[in-house]
């Protein structure tokens, strides 16, 4: 098992953007939830109590997006230009994809991680009932692999 430390910083502080200029900017990210098959079965057959779980999701996941400075104190608010939400099925597990694309002075890989991040969230929410085992627990849900995909900062007309 890892052993942490205590870390003591109390600085934190909001990056001055001011002098950068605006540019298109895009990211893509990524993550995904395990599920047991039933579940999955049920997600894609449309049965699953609370709902229809990706279109949850990905209003979910949007909203989300354009709360990030709300919900990360040191973001800063950007104007979103699009955000593409798509849901890849395997045997095990759902992945969500998360495009962000803005023109503005920052990166919007933090509006993308969270978009996935609460895509998966929500995912949980809706079928936890059906993944619970007979004690309440757990034993097969697990949200992993969350990670920033690519970057893209400027355009070929920029």
């Amino acid at each position: 098992m890892t052993e942490f430390t205590h870390i003591s910083n109390d600085r934190a502080r909001m990056v001055d953007i001011g002098g950068k200029g605006e540019v298109y900017r895009e990211a893509l990210a990524s993550g995904r939830i395990l599920l047991r098959p039933e579940t999955l079965k049920a997600i894609h057959e449309g049965t699953v109590v609370k709902g229809n779980v990706l279109a949850t999701a990905r209003v979910a996941a949007t909203l989300a997006v354009k709360e990030t400075p709300r919900l990360i104190p040191m973001c800063h608010p950007i104007p979103i230009s699009s955000v593409d939400i798509e849901f890849l099925e395997s045997e095990s597990a759902v992945e969500a994809v998360v495009r962000v694309r803005s023109h503005g002075r920052t990166g919007v890989e933090m509006e993308a991680i969270t978009g996935v991040s609460i895509a998966l969230l929500t995912i949980w929410d809706m079928v936890k009932s059906a993944e619970k085992d007979s004690a309440g627990q757990y034993p097969v849900t697990c949200i992993s692999d969350i990670r920033v995909l690519e970057k893209k900062k400027g355009g070929p007309d920029e």
